[in-house]
């Protein structure tokens, strides 16, 4: 009989190592316990050997030293009956997007020996837990991404194991969904009793864990719950505001010596300081005009945040002297303007009358569900898709009648990067710039001086693949900017990295922001909607909302004092349109 008190992964001075050019050591001597019936996070930065961890638990790795148990099994004395046990869902759940969501399921059932009387239990129970029940013969390829996130959960599930393994399971998926995939996990907890060993990038999925394990560079920093983390950072965590600009003042407050990280949270500047205070620093707003500071609740970012940054550098800002925009749009106050902008495949109406500015300067995000009309939106914009009707002008041009010098003035980064992982850097900047129309001397000298501002000259002769995914995003920014563009277009560009990755990231946005450069990002991660000066929130191809975050944020709040979210205010929204449709 199965001891449900046991617990349900033992780690014991596990070591791995993978072979190559330079050995890389993914986990050092770990030992570390999670416990049944709980759901366990586990966080880090990039390289912290979390997928690893993932991979060995799950079977797919063996140790090069250690012992691993399972569920109260020895992995490496009993894998058979431990794999029986237990489903593993990777980063890139293997879906076939040309079998429906009904023959998904079969196959997993089949390679599970799953019977025919047990899939007339287990189907239509999942199918309603993840809400796939109306969607049984459309087919994979034809889903959303957070639909796609909850097939593959329910492939997962189909053997009813009792250790479940997720491994970003959230990554680059809608508020929305990203909540329905909680509720999923927390119902199989409370009702079946099973553990979860769950990664995420995101710290506020980190806060609803039971238990959290912060790895860094394949050893364990700490272990034990949220609650306990955030409680080491009372009297650390500060609220700044002041007249001033909130990105001024946020590169004004990360100068200050006892502040270790200073991050803009809607029209304040949120402060993590070295020391703890048993009442407001006042020292910190000496200088700035109408200051005011107060102590907030810390959460479990600001505990992250300061184990990784213990003992090191602050993080800082890359100034851009060099990509300053080049020069004042025809109408300099909205440097894009949108105006009842459709998008119709077929019959499908993706965006429908959308109208929008984004001023000159300004930060504004776009945000919306997966399937809102967002990527469509945003691909029009950049002039990469037609416009079925309406108009859009893009530094004073429109799209239509001036498609190639507006496009001109863009600067773009993709998702992926849109990097060539076989060109060295110095190679892949060359290519850009020869892309943009650039030659000769100016070539030269743009390459040199993006390299020298974003730190990339000791990196020259390194194939971009190999970059360290902090510098992949530097070399993809200097590419974007090395026509000196007016406008820089930003699709997603985080999804997929860590907390640190993203928090330089947006160092790097205030500082392009402050050169006068105009910004319009995506974006599925909440806190990066906190940094953004404006949102357009769409769903169903429509807006639902533009405004700054902090009146979107104070538009929900029950009483008008009682701070919400973004991403309740997000949700929020698209339940009232929701309602307002049925």
């Amino acid at each position: 009989m199965t001891d449900k008190t046991a617990d349900a992964i033992v780690l014991n001075k596990v070591t791995k190592s993978f072979p190559g050019a330079h050995l890389v050591l993914a986990l050092s001597d770990l030992s570390l316990r999670t416990k049944r019936g709980k759901v366990t996070g586990l966080v880090g930065p990039d390289g912290s050997g979390k997928t690893t961890l993932m991979r060995l638990v799950a079977g797919l790795l063996q140790s090069d030293t250690g012992e691993i148990s399972v569920l109260g099994d020895n992995l490496r004395e009993n894998p058979l009956i431990i794999h029986s046990r237990i489903g593993y869902m990777p980063q890139r759940f293997g879906l076939y997007e040309d079998l429906s969501v009904l023959e998904n399921l079969n196959l997993y059932a089949d390679l599970h020996g799953i019977s025919p009387n047990k899939r007339k239990i287990y189907y239509p129970e999942l199918m309603h837990m993840t809400g796939l029940a109306p969607f049984t013969s459309r087919l994979a390829g034809r889903l959303s991404g957070g639909m796609k996130q909850k097939l593959g959960l329910a492939c997962t599930l189909v053997s009813s194991p009792e250790l479940l393994l997720l491994d970003e399971p959230t990554a680059g998926v809608d508020p929305v969904s990203r909540r329905e995939l909680w509720h999923i996990v927390y119902r199989l907890v409370k009702e079946q009793h099973m553990s979860v060993l769950l990664s995420t990038a995101y710290l506020d999925e980190a806060q609803r864990c039971n238990d959290v394990i912060l790895l860094h560079e394949g050893k364990l920093l700490s272990q034990q719950s949220p609650a306990k983390f955030s409680a080491l950072m009372q009297g650390r965590v500060w609220r700044i505001s002041a007249a001033i600009n909130k990105r001024h003042l946020q590169r004004q407050l990360n100068l200050i010596p006892e502040v270790l990280d200073a991050t803009t949270d809607g029209s304040h500047v949120r402060v993590i300081t070295y020391d703890q205070y048993s009442s407001a620093p006042d020292t910190l707003i000496t200088n700035l005009p109408k200051a005011q500071i107060e102590a907030v609740t810390p959460r479990f970012e600001d505990a992250f945040i300061a184990h990784m940054q213990h003992g090191k550098q602050k993080l800082s800002h890359i100034d851009v002297p060099s990509v300053i925009h080049s020069g004042v749009a025809d109408n300099p106050a909205d440097l894009i303007q949108v105006r009842d902008l459709s998008r119709k495949f077929g019959n499908f109406i993706a965006v429908n009358r959308v109208s929008f500015e984004v001023k000159h300067g300004e930060i504004f995000g776009l945000l919306g569900a997966n399937g809102a009309g967002k990527s469509t939106t945003f691909r029009m914009l950049c002039g990469l898709l037609p416009v079925s009707s309406g108009s859009v002008r893009v530094a004073g041009m429109d799209l239509r009648t001036a498609g190639a010098r507006a496009r001109a003035r863009i600067g773009y980064m993709a998702q992926r990067f849109s990097l060539y992982g076989n060109l060295s850097v110095q190679e892949n900047l060359a290519f850009f710039a020869s892309v943009y129309g650039l030659s000769g001397n100016t070539k030269i000298e743009r390459i040199a001086k993006v390299m020298e501002d974003f730190e990339l000259v000791a990196y020259a002769n390194t194939a971009s693949r190999t970059l360290p995914t902090g510098y992949k995003q530097r070399l993809a920014f200097a590419a974007a900017l090395m026509h000196q563009p007016d406008i820089l277009f930003l699709d997603e560009p985080t999804s997929g990295m860590d907390p640190l990755a993203r928090r330089e990231f947006w160092w790097h946005i205030n500082a392009l922001a402050e050169s006068g450069i105009t910004v319009l990002v995506t974006t599925h991660f909440m806190d990066e909607a906190n940094y953004c000066d404006r949102l357009g929130i769409l769903a169903n191809g429509e807006v639902l909302a533009i405004d700054a975050p902090e009146t979107l944020r104070a538009r929900f709040s029950t009483d008008g004092k009682t701070e919400v979210s973004m991403e309740d205010a997000f949700i929020a929204l698209i339940k009232q349109r929701r309602q307002t449709i049925t």
